[in-house]
């Protein structure tokens, strides 16, 4: 970040300095009233804006420096655009709690009608109720906890896309079930609740990507018995986590997606843990993501061999 303090005013009291400290604490971004509780008002801030220390982003809302915001700086600077009661939520909180990577879109916010909202360009308003609890302060703004920001997400994407979310969530602790239970419990009647319900249903499920996501429910809908997703195995005192593994049967499914061919490094690594285990008794079955996709039943009769079931 360009600081804010002329060279001629760098005192540890100016009113630059008090600016930038704050705003060091909120992505880079400040409001009208928070500028003049630094000790710079409409005059001083006009002058900033015209020497480049200060940008405006909306009406009354300014970032420091160079201008070039973070991501959560430009949800900050939407999210203060609105008000002190507005809060981030939707898709703008599942970027802001990384759940879900940012894309170009219109930042989602959330306030009471009659709470002061008013329509800005790049900034979608939401008028719900949210309850006290499922409410974090964070670096300057309000923002929907992960689980109430699934609440709200549970009607907007896709099934898988929402299942992949959770579970990449849980996996990462940015979010448990028990959470995702309360939030239901206060927001019974949300159009997204018999989503999230059947979320908590499906029980936990810590899968590092889209393609074992599939393979896992692939397996589910096959009717097999369920295996262990990334297990943790010790052999010859190197780690080795199979993507999917069915212990007694002494069988490891892998997931190889569509780029694994064109990686030569991973290939050469995959063949290296696919010696081991097999060294250690274990059968390795490789499953590639068009397989999966195009040939499931192909796939399903694989597994039910391996597995010394009836097809």
């Amino acid at each position: 970040m360009h600081v804010l303090v002329s060279e001629r005013d760098k005192s540890a009291d100016s009113p630059d300095v008090r600016a930038v400290r704050l705003a060091a604490d909120q992505n880079d971004v400040l409001s009208a009233r928070q500028l003049g509780a630094c000790g710079l008002g409409g005059n001083a801030i006009a002058v900033r804006v015209r020497r480049g220390q200060l940008h405006r982003k909306y009406q009354g809302v300014y970032a420091v420096g160079t201008g070039v915001l973070s991501t959560r700086g430009l949800l900050t600077a939407a999210a203060m655009a609105c008000g002190d009661a507005a809060i981030l939520g939707h898709f703008a909180g599942a970027a802001w709690h990384e759940l879900l990577p940012w894309e170009d879109r219109a930042v989602d916010v959330i306030v009471t009608r009659g709470g002061g909202g008013r329509t800005r360009r790049g900034i979608r308003l939401h008028f719900n109720r949210v309850d006290a609890r499922d409410v974090w302060r964070r670096e300057g703004v309000r923002v929907t906890t992960p689980a109430r920001t699934v609440l709200d997400l549970a009607t907007a994407l896709e099934p898988w896309a929402l299942r992949r979310m959770v579970r990449q969530a849980l996996g990462d602790r940015r979010l448990s079930l028990c959470q995702l239970a309360a939030v239901v419990d206060r927001a019974p009647r949300h159009l997204g609740a018999p989503a999230v319900r059947a979320l908590i249903a499906d029980g936990f499920v810590a899968t590092r990507s889209d393609l074992e996501d599939r393979g896992h429910d692939a397996v589910r809908a096959w009717k097999l018995p369920a295996p262990e997703v990334n297990p943790r195995l010790v052999l010859d005192g190197r780690p080795v986590e199979p993507d999917l593994l069915w212990r007694d049967a002494g069988l490891v499914v892998e997931l190889d997606s569509r780029t694994w061919h064109d990686d030569p490094l991973a290939r050469q690594d995959d063949a290296d843990r696919q010696a081991l285990l097999e060294a250690h008794g274990y059968r390795v079955l490789r499953i590639t993501h068009h397989q999966l996709a195009a040939d499931g039943a192909r796939s399903r009769a694989r597994v039910v061999s391996a597995l010394g079931l009836e097809p």
